[in-house]
């Protein structure tokens, strides 16, 4: 099963500090042990939403938001997409990670064609395999 690992932001993240060096090398040893178990697939942070937009969708119409935006809580600083055995996996593997106290980590399972039953139909499962195989290479350049 794939899970979603979603960082939640804070007040330093938000202000764009970014980490120290002993941070850095605690979570690149952690990302390290990840890789070499096969889990991390994806991982990234994210600038502070101040450089972000929203685009809010209403029937045709599109609004651009410029960022910052309120309610950190509410807001991503970072994510790791991994693939694991099951959310129990993922749990112990997050609860490895070098954060401190007051950080917020979210996990969640990402959609598998399976779980769309019938309404994904032979076509779109097909159009959906085509699509994967030429998102592969483009990861890995």
């Amino acid at each position: 099963m794939r899970v979603m690992v979603i960082v939640k932001a804070n007040a330093d993240t938000e202000a764009g500090r970014m980490p120290s060096t002993g941070q850095l090398e605690e979570m690149g040893k952690f990302n390290e042990a990840l890789v070499k178990a096969g889990i991390m697939l994806a991982g990234d942070g994210l600038h502070p939403t101040s450089r972000g937009v929203r685009v809010r969708f209403d029937g045709k119409q599109r609004t651009v938001i410029d960022g910052p935006f309120g309610e950190t809580r509410e807001l991503i600083a970072g994510f790791w997409l991994w693939q694991v055995r099951s959310l129990d996996e993922a749990i112990e593997w997050i609860k490895r990670a070098p954060f401190d106290g007051g950080d917020e980590v979210e996990v969640r399972p990402v959609f598998e064609a399976e779980d769309f039953g019938d309404e994904l139909t032979p076509a779109l499962r097909e159009q959906e395999a085509c699509l994967a195989a030429q998102i592969q290479p483009q990861t890995h350049a």
